[in-house]
């Protein structure tokens, strides 16, 4: 069966789909002899007949029937390969696969939402992670997009801001020093600071914001989980260095305020980030063009922060 070819097997299934070369011969438009010379063709790649005639019909012999059950299994992989590609030269029916930092899903679900809703055919593969997950993502290319706040230096990545991205200092609504105006950087010295952990996106954000005072801070915590960290301070354990989208939904409905403190907010910037070499199928493209066109303007009416 190695020499056997795609057209054979294709008017084979024609053959016994119909049962009769000449209707065969009609739907594949071709003449009656050529049919016939392509299904002697692959019983000898068979080395069994496949068919047997009996007065002036034809049937399947079991061997026909084996190869007919194949033969279907092998065109339709072939048409599911077809359509596959067909869907990759364009948006429709493609998968867009992107990852982001946890700070993201914040805002990143409904922004996902939106561009499926103008692309409805288009299905998503979205993954949430930290810095270290996310950067292995693009390493082993098991992501077409990583969304994040600091592009890795150390790879060859291509780069694109598409939104701000504020870091502010949130309290509980009773703390004293809410409603102050600028207040000195110094006057958190002795605040117990509740922060995400060494190495995340966060925590590098700060460094950045404190710029080189980190050490002087009260840090009574270090957690993982931004959720568990908002609601300690909530609790009144502390105050925290936080994205204001993460924090969006607690400012409005009150539960933890801004603090007016001196050089703040930080701001940063969303990246769009992928391999500089990476081929982006037409949907990625696609999103890729709807966060740099759109994508501030749609956080900022998702978390109602400018």
């Amino acid at each position: 069966m190695r020499n056997a070819t795609l057209r054979q097997l294709k008017i084979f299934e024609t053959v016994a789909r119909r049962l009769s070369f000449s209707r065969a011969a009609e739907e594949l438009y071709l003449t009656q002899p050529a049919v016939s010379t392509q299904v002697k063709q692959l019983e000898e790649h068979a080395g069994l007949p496949l068919f047997e005639q009996l007065g002036k019909k034809i049937y399947l012999t079991s061997a026909g029937q084996e190869m007919l059950h194949h033969s279907r299994a092998i065109l339709e992989q072939f048409r599911e390969a077809d359509d596959a590609m067909a869907r990759l030269k364009g948006i429709s029916g493609g998968t867009l696969n992107v990852a982001v930092i946890s700070a993201g899903d914040y805002f990143f679900p409904r922004l996902l939402a939106e561009f499926t809703k103008r692309n409805t055919d288009v299905k998503l593969n979205l993954a949430v992670h930290n810095r270290e997950e996310l950067l292995h993502q693009l390493t082993d290319n098991l992501t077409d997009l990583a969304i994040m706040v600091r592009p890795p230096k150390d790879m060859d990545t291509e780069n694109v801001s598409f939104a701000p991205h504020p870091y502010v200092i949130v309290a509980p609504p009773d703390h004293p020093l809410v409603g102050k105006k600028n207040i000195p950087l110094e006057s958190l010295a002795e605040e117990p600071f509740i922060v995400r952990e060494r190495g995340s996106d966060t925590w590098n954000s700060m460094e950045e914001g404190f710029a080189g005072r980190l050490r002087a801070l009260n840090i009574s915590m270090e957690i993982t989980s931004t959720e568990t960290i908002k609601q300690a301070v909530i609790a009144g354990m502390g105050i925290s260095f936080l994205s204001a989208h993460t924090v969006s939904v607690e400012l409005q409905i009150g539960r933890l305020a801004v603090l007016d403190i001196q050089g703040f907010p930080v701001m940063l910037n969303w990246y769009l980030v992928h391999r500089h070499n990476k081929r982006l199928p037409p949907v990625a493209m696609a999103f890729k063009q709807f966060l740099i066109d759109e994508g501030a303007a749609q956080i900022a009416a998702i978390t109602h922060i400018g």
